[in-house]
């Protein structure tokens, strides 16, 4: 049965949550037929209740973070293959009033991206925002997937597998394996901010070491 904290809202211009949830669906059941799958073999592999798959691809409900990665995992795609409409080519600007902005836990995690929802990339950039005393896990991401986040206000410390959590203050900044579950925690009272930068997620990493 899905529950209340599985689901959460989509911001951005143009992307209200009912036309992003239909994006997602539509997006889903393709991804889904292209790999051969059926809502219970998808569900078997994902985690994710056919029901809930049901309910996505109808756009009657869209996912958290977490639901997304682990049916992108599942599929073996991206998330931005499931969350974007058709991009386009070229320089493009992204304001701030129009940049996609994805919360879960009832606001206790932001992310808004640095980037257009276009076509999947191997590379994605995020402002993320944590609330004072809010822990945000994230399933582990496709293989070789890593993620490197420098903090830019607060404080927050990175879990990541069976390590000994890593506490970052302003102007800290870590690189670690997203292919294992891991976690966000701000034990302050205050908001953390930091940027973060995934990427590997189509199981290239070219992009890592460079600059």
């Amino acid at each position: 049965m899905a529950r209340k904290e599985d689901f959460e809202n989509f911001q951005g211009a143009d992307n209200g949550p009912t036309k992003l949830s239909i994006i997602v669906g539509e997006n889903l059941r393709q991804l889904r037929r292209k790999n051969g799958l059926s809502l219970e073999q998808l569900g078997a592999l994902s985690g994710v209740s056919r029901a809930m798959l049901g309910q996505i691809e109808t756009g009657k409900s869209a996912p958290t973070i977490n639901l997304l990665g682990r049916i992108a995992e599942a599929l073996k795609v991206s998330v931005p293959s499931l969350i974007s409409s058709p991009g386009v080519g070229g320089t493009v600007i992204v304001p701030r009033d129009r940049a996609t902005v994805v919360s879960s836990s009832e606001g206790g995690f932001v992310s808004r991206a640095l980037f257009p929802w276009g076509d999947p990339q191997s590379i994605e950039i995020y402002e993320v925002t944590v609330s004072g005393h809010h822990r945000e896990g994230f399933a582990a991401q496709t293989a070789g997937a890593k993620k490197n986040l420098v903090v830019i206000s607060g404080s927050l410390e990175i879990l990541v597998g069976e390590d000994s959590p890593a506490r970052l203050i302003e102007g800290d900044a870590i690189l670690f394996n997203a292919d294992t579950p891991h976690q966000f925690y701000n034990s302050g009272d205050a908001d953390a901010k930091a940027f973060l930068v995934v990427t590997g997620l189509d199981g290239s990493n070219a992009r890592v070491r460079q600059g």
